[in-house]
């Protein structure tokens, strides 16, 4: 929090730094100052120490999801180039077996067509299944990527939610104003 870093800054400027010019030396009195600086700490609210507590957690949370998503796409992408690579062996071996398939019915002209014709159709469902795994492995990162905005929006919305928190102002009693000023 900005206001317990001040304190500090107060602290060091009050007590830690006295002034000198030979062998006079002046400043305040440093138990009266480290004795006020105490009072105003425990006099913060707690919601302001809850506020610094929700904003460490939030920071946490937002890491853990970047962690998380970085992980799960990267389980996402190696899921989706195995697939695409599976997919393309598939179509390689079944290239493969139709170029078998083609020479040994290059013997007749009628067998010769029916091979051709065969090869291309072979050539097709491969096409066929190679674009079908692809789009499968598509679908499947895009489910991730889904379920990872739904997190997202989760912390972002806990943040707001903190933050809101934070920027609430606290009602002064003009009683206690006085008490301060006093002190």
């Amino acid at each position: 929090m900005d206001i317990l870093r001040l304190l500090d800054q107060l602290h060091e400027l009050a007590v830690d730094s006295p002034k000198s010019l030979g062998p006079i030396v002046w400043g305040l009195n440093k138990d009266e100052i480290s004795m006020q600086i105490a009072k105003v700490r425990a006099s913060l609210p707690s919601e302001v120490k809850a506020a610094a507590a929700t904003v460490r957690e939030s920071d946490r949370i937002v890491e853990s999801a970047k962690v998380d998503a970085n992980s799960t796409l990267d389980g996402a992408k190696k899921d989706g180039e195995r697939l695409i690579e599976e997919a393309r062996l598939e179509a390689v071996r079944i290239l493969e077996q139709a170029k078998l398939q083609q020479q040994q019915m290059v013997g007749e002209s009628e067998i010769l067509k029916l091979s051709k014709a065969q090869s291309e159709e072979i050539r097709n469902s491969a096409d066929r299944d190679a674009l079908a795994m692809r789009r499968g492995a598509e679908k499947y990162a895009l489910d991730v990527l889904t379920q990872l905005e739904g997190v997202v929006g989760k912390v972002a919305t806990t943040i707001e939610r903190g933050k809101r928190e934070m920027d609430r102002p606290e009602p002064v009693a003009v009683g206690t104003v006085r008490e301060k000023a006093r002190a």
